[in-house]
């Protein structure tokens, strides 16, 4: 048996070689979308053989949905690294948090995640993956927005609100899929926070 200094390498190889199948996977879902996004395409991308791509991933939906997980941990980094410099609480908080909530869903790892929640709309095997890890993902970025607003995300209608600020940020990166607005969408954000925030005012749950 070898030493644990001797499989080291091996073990980091081994790691490097997955990581650099999932940035591909997720490269070539944000740009090239679901079709191409096959597990030779996928090693060709990565600059490692076939055999070994399917080492790690035996079949491309064990490949898509390693790839959707690890899209989804960043995702929820971005959300939470934006969440740390936030204003004073107060309705220019809520609205940098609403900003926050859209940005993730305009995001190029959103786009490479609704390659694939497209292809799940028709595929009831690959639906069955995707859709815990994306209620997972929904769950994480409303108790991240809660925190960051200080707010109790029990109270029915501060919840209510967060949920549709999510449905609004999944609409709003459905629209920035087909051309850039960002100035309406500014618009709208800068609406529905001041909404939102007389909502937690109204709640009474601030602080």
């Amino acid at each position: 048996m070898a030493a644990p200094e001797q499989r080291a390498p091996k073990q980091d190889r081994s790691r490097l070689t997955r990581e650099r199948l999932l940035a591909a996977s997720i490269d070539l879902l944000a740009t090239q979308g679901w079709a191409a996004t096959t597990v030779g395409a996928v090693a060709a991308a990565a600059g490692v053989s076939r055999g070994a791509a399917q080492h790690h991933f035996p079949t491309r939906e064990d490949l898509i949905t390693a790839a959707l997980e690890h899209m989804i941990e960043q995702r929820l980094g971005q959300v939470r690294a934006g969440g740390v410099d936030l204003p004073e609480p107060g309705p220019e908080r809520t609205l940098a948090v609403a900003r926050l909530i859209v940005e993730h869903y305009t995001s190029d790892l959103f786009k490479a995640a609704l390659h694939v929640w497209t292809a799940a709309a028709s595929d009831p095997a690959l639906r069955d993956r995707v859709l815990p890890l994306e209620a997972r993902m929904s769950r994480e970025v409303l108790a991240i927005s809660a925190d960051s607003l200080e707010v109790d995300p029990d109270d029915v209608r501060v919840r209510r609100a967060l949920q549709i600020t999510l449905d609004l940020a999944r609409g709003l990166g459905l629209a920035d899929v087909l051309s850039d607005d960002a100035a309406r969408r500014e618009k709208i954000v800068a609406a529905w926070a001041g909404m939102l925030d007389d909502v937690i005012r109204r709640a009474g749950t601030r602080g």
